[in-house]
């Protein structure tokens, strides 16, 4: 064929949706069913037509193009011995199939595109709704729905840059070139997604033991080698690192350093884009260890990781997309049929690879500046941002609204800064020079969710909505600042990782030919990498670290112990009595303080003189059951927690300080949101050790609030048993918490309060 005629079919090729051009990718044809007869589909015909149609092409065409028959007997004139019944049941099913497609596209298009996500799906109900996971209207593959054509193009957000970012229809050559294609030696990212393991190591790694390497770091400190599978592989980190021998992907390599140079000091050198702390994560990372750090704290070196791991994330999409890239322009330039060579494998059974785990919108909104910066760097020439104006609007804060007049404590303006809204989920998609935001959930390299907004997409056991096939092929999995979520709601996270890499319920339109072998045997968990930060040592933590992390490369933990605790950091002449009590196990734990606490430590508050005693219960669970029984027990009490009003928040300080009521039960999420200073108090009893080790000495130094001599009377009783053990040692120290692990009394006494 010559210009015209290539110039007359991709004008054809362009006017057809993506699933009619897969139906003419495989067969050749166009799928009978998206033909535009009159208003009504050409069923009575097809018993009309006779069988001496067959041999007669020529004919048929020439009488057809005047009449504008459809191609639907097109088809049938080229196919023999075709049954009516065969007909009438791919027509039926077709037609169920493609109902189903648009009811999604149709309910998705009626969402406006200045909604937010989180309006969109105001409940639990609405949000489940939503078939197509996102806030873009455009429907579940980006594209416009048949027949809909004479909606308002307000109704979709970007469609004119949709073919941009389709990995299907793009190709290498119109990115940038070359350079996009991923070492295939020495690329630790290569070396990964092409490791092949064998189903003798699938079945034996349940029960292989854990093997574990103990290694210090000049800035990391003591870390952890550990893994399941039979070789276990360490390595220290080299003094003077090269851009070049890390493998970064472009423009990666020239933009990094422009972004990360609010860290780094003196003159800029190749070597010293890093810093030291940075150095020595990216290692592990770009090694695609599974880490944990639980070091991060948002007033120190929270930004500092933040930049670090988006580096890996958009170095990781880059590579991946470019790969994806390269193969289509290979198949396309040898002109290689659908499954003809395995070397082609190259994605999972869906397209998002990324998913972030933040727990609010400000931080979602840093993620996606860094991948602009990232991506654009100091050039000139600006990069595609589709829906910024929107994202800005939506995931930005107004300096104004904040109270000018709150005074907190910096790590509490540290965490709490920005748009702290905890329930969001944007899908990101992302090629060389462009990015795509409020992409369908299935058009998306990289998701980046608080738990609560993957919950309510994910669902529970026996919801009819619910969908969580986005998470099948999740390649890098970041979860930020954990200990956060142990504030807001810990079972989201694990009924997350439950759901994460498991089999996709539907096809979702892929190409099987293109998927990895270790994705279809159900093997995808072996070889995702998790990246967990967090502020803190927490048995909740760790155990999703030990229980879903079991990456094939072997896992990375920073083990650093407390050598002086947050006890150190109370500022009043205060003793500490610490009462351990026993427990058989750790499933006996709660039972076991409770009647501890009931029996021998609130018999000697009950007396008046011990007035003006708080409570401090560090699980909600725990404080509804003391709530509970103070109200059996007719106690003189009074409690806040973080579901109390702000007019009985007043109350209850008002009613403690004044002596009114003798106990206040406080809990700790409600001092972790908060943070108001509850004056009047004179006996502390902490009914568990907190969570926050600063939270200890935060509390000890509120009875200065309201000193008046009565110094001398002031009292302190700690409970802890021998599972407190990580609590215990960030408050006391390793050495001492040691002592009181190991020492058969009960009672402790500790004198603090140098000034």
């Amino acid at each position: 064929m010559g210009k015209r005629g290539s110039r007359s079919q991709s004008q054809l090729l362009s006017n057809l949706t993506k699933k009619q051009k897969k139906h003419l990718r495989d067969f050749g044809e166009e799928h009978p069913f998206y033909d535009r007869v009159s208003g009504k589909e050409a069923k009575p015909q097809i018993c009309q037509l006779s069988e001496s149609s067959d041999g007669s092409n020529s004919e048929s065409e020439s009488e057809s193009e005047p009449e504008q028959v459809s191609g639907y007997h097109k088809l049938l004139a080229s196919l023999k011995n075709v049954s009516e019944e065969e007909e009438e049941e791919e027509e039926e099913e077709e037609e169920e199939e493609d109902s189903v497609v648009d009811d999604a596209e149709m309910n998705s298009e009626s969402a406006d595109d200045d909604v937010s996500v989180e309006e969109e799906t105001a409940t639990a109900s609405k949000m489940q709704e939503n078939v197509t996971l996102s806030a873009d209207p455009e429907g579940q593959d980006g594209e416009e729905p048949p027949g809909t054509s004479d909606k308002s193009p307000e109704e979709f957000t970007d469609a004119k840059h949709e073919s941009l970012f389709s990995l299907e229809t793009n190709f290498l050559e119109e990115e940038s070139g070359d350079n996009c294609s991923p070492k295939v030696s020495q690329d630790p990212f290569v070396q990964h997604v092409n490791k092949e393991l064998k189903e003798k190591e699938i079945q034996v790694v349940a029960t292989n033991p854990k093997t574990t390497h103990q290694l210090k770091w000049p800035i990391l400190g003591q870390i952890v080698f550990s893994s399941k599978f039979q070789k276990l592989e360490t390595f220290k980190p080299p003094k003077d690192i090269d851009l070049k021998s890390l493998h970064l992907q472009k423009p990666l390599e020239s933009t990094w350093t422009k972004t990360n140079s609010q860290f780094l000091s003196g003159p800029p050198k190749s070597n010293s884009s890093f810093t030291p702390l940075q150095k020595e994560l990216f290692l592990i990372m770009n090694s695609y260890r599974d880490l944990f750090y639980p070091e991060r704290t948002a007033l120190k070196n929270g930004e500092e990781i933040r930049h670090v791991y988006c580096l890996h994330v958009i170095n990781h999409v880059l590579k991946a997309n470019a790969q994806v890239l390269g193969n289509n322009s290979r198949r396309r330039s040898q002109k290689l049929g659908v499954g003809d060579d395995d070397d082609f494998r190259d994605q999972g059974l869906t397209r998002p690879k990324v998913l972030i785990l933040v727990p609010f919108r400000e931080a979602a909104l840093r993620v996606v500046q860094l991948f602009i910066s990232l991506l654009e760097g100091d050039s000139k020439k600006k990069i595609i941002v589709s829906n910024k104006k929107r994202f800005q609007g939506e995931y930005g804060s107004d300096p104004e609204e904040r109270p000018p007049n709150l005074k907190r404590p910096e790590d509490y303006e540290a965490v709490f800064m920005g748009n702290i809204d905890d329930h969001f989920r944007i899908g990101v998609a992302i090629l060389q020079r462009s990015i795509r935001l409020y992409a369908p959930f299935y058009s998306s390299d990289i998701l980046i969710a608080s738990p609560l907004g993957l919950r309510t997409i994910i669902g529970g056991e026996g919801e009819k909505k619910r969908d969580f096939d986005f998470l099948s092929s999740i390649e890098l999995l970041i979860i930020d600042q954990a200990d956060i979520y142990l504030m807001q709601n810990w079972e989201h996270v694990l009924h997350l990782m439950n759901h994460m890499n498991l089999l996709p319920l539907d096809s979702h339109g892929v190409d099987f030919s293109r998927v990895r072998m270790w994705s279809l045997n159900n093997w995808s968990k072996y070889y995702r990498q998790t990246l967990l930060f967090g502020a803190l040592q927490d048995a909740q933590i760790n155990s999703v670290f030990n229980k879903y992390c079991v990456n094939l490369q072997g896992q990375v933990a920073v083990r650093n112990v407390p050598l002086t605790g947050s006890i150190s950091h109370v500022l009043v002449q205060l003793p500490h009595v610490f009462q351990r009590m026993e427990a058989e196990n750790l499933a006996s734990v709660i039972d076991s303080r409770f009647n501890f606490f009931v029996n021998k430590i609130l018999p000697q508050y009950r007396d008046a003189v011990m007035s003006h005693t708080l409570i401090y219960v560090p699980s909600y669970f725990d404080f509804v059951r003391l709530r509970n029984y103070f109200k059996k027990e007719e106690l003189n009490f009074t409690h806040i927690c973080e579901y109390t009003q702000k007019s009985g928040v007043s109350r209850a300080r008002h009613f403690f300080l004044k002596g009114e009521k003798q106990f206040l039960l406080l809990t700790e999420r409600f001092h972790f949101y908060k943070r108001y200073t509850i004056k009047g108090i004179r006996n502390l009893i902490f009914y568990e050790l907190p969570t926050y080790p600063h939270f200890y000495s935060e509390i000890c130094n509120m009875l200065k609030a309201t000193s008046r001599g009565e110094e001398a009377t002031w009292t302190c009783t700690v409970l802890y048993s021998k599972y407190d053990a990580q609590r215990l040692a960030a408050v006391v120290g390793v050495e001492r918490a040691a002592q009181m692990l190991q020492s058969k009394k009960n009672v402790h006494l500790f004198i603090t309060g140098e000034k």
